[in-house]
């Protein structure tokens, strides 16, 4: 059987695989994984998430029995999907991307699984769009779960907004936060192009994150890192 082709921090291609036809594949949903083949075949497919992270979030929606998420960076709407469809069918994801039309590619499958009703999506840069919600006052301390997957050179900056709309015990989460394993690279070590382009922004985001008295925070080296923070105070 050939190898996926996968981000993650595991050294064995056949233990990834295991794990995907193990406990991943078998029961996945019929709409995730058409969505997930559209998005593989996408030459922009590196920025998706991967399978079991994927299958990770669903499950953490469901045990936070959470009802009001965002989802900031959405591609294709591959990560998305798999919220929107763990979400009670009046729960809602706030879904930003400056990019309309790879959200348009997964749309149809979204529509297909029944839950596009739940996706509020918004086309546009989100540090303004997170600007208004914050400036607004009534969304403060409203959403239940965050996903953080977009430009990394913002996500402190998303951060400062975001704490102040997700709940007391709410969590938010940001992806890529170990950067292909980079970030526990020596000083001066030979990088390629592709590890070393955010290695030092992540070093300053898991810095700053680990340091916030507002949060707890639990680093998971599932996919290319991904870093919970639960807020515990105001």
């Amino acid at each position: 059987m050939a190898v996926t082709s996968h981000k993650s921090l595991l050294k064995s291609d056949e233990l990834y695989q295991y794990i995907l036809e193990t406990s991943v594949y078998p029961r996945e949903h019929e709409c995730i994984k058409e969505l997930r083949h559209i998005t593989a075949s996408h030459p922009w497919a590196v920025m998706a998430s991967s399978p079991d992270e994927v299958q990770f979030l669903g499950m953490l929606v469901k045990l936070m029995h959470a009802k009001n998420t965002m989802e900031i960076g959405v591609y294709t709407g591959y990560s998305l999907l798999a919220t929107a469809l763990a979400l009670p069918d009046d729960g809602k994801i706030l879904a930003l991307d400056n990019n309309r039309e790879t959200y348009e590619l997964g749309l149809p499958v979204i529509q297909k699984a029944g839950v596009a009703h739940k996706i509020d999506f918004r086309e546009g840069l989100a540090l303004p769009i997170l600007d208004q919600l914050v400036a607004e006052g009534k969304y403060k301390g409203t959403f239940d779960f965050v996903f953080v997957d977009a430009d990394k050179a913002n996500y402190l900056n998303y951060h400062e907004r975001v704490i102040e709309l997700v709940r007391v015990g709410g969590v938010v989460a940001y992806d890529n936060t170990l950067w292909t394993g980079s970030v526990a690279a020596p000083p001066g070590a030979a990088l390629s192009e592709f590890d070393g382009m955010y290695k030092d922004t992540m070093l300053v985001v898991n810095r700053a994150l680990a340091a916030d008295s507002r949060v707890e925070i639990c680093q998971l080296s599932i996919a290319d890192g991904l870093t919970l923070c639960r807020r515990i105070s105001t």
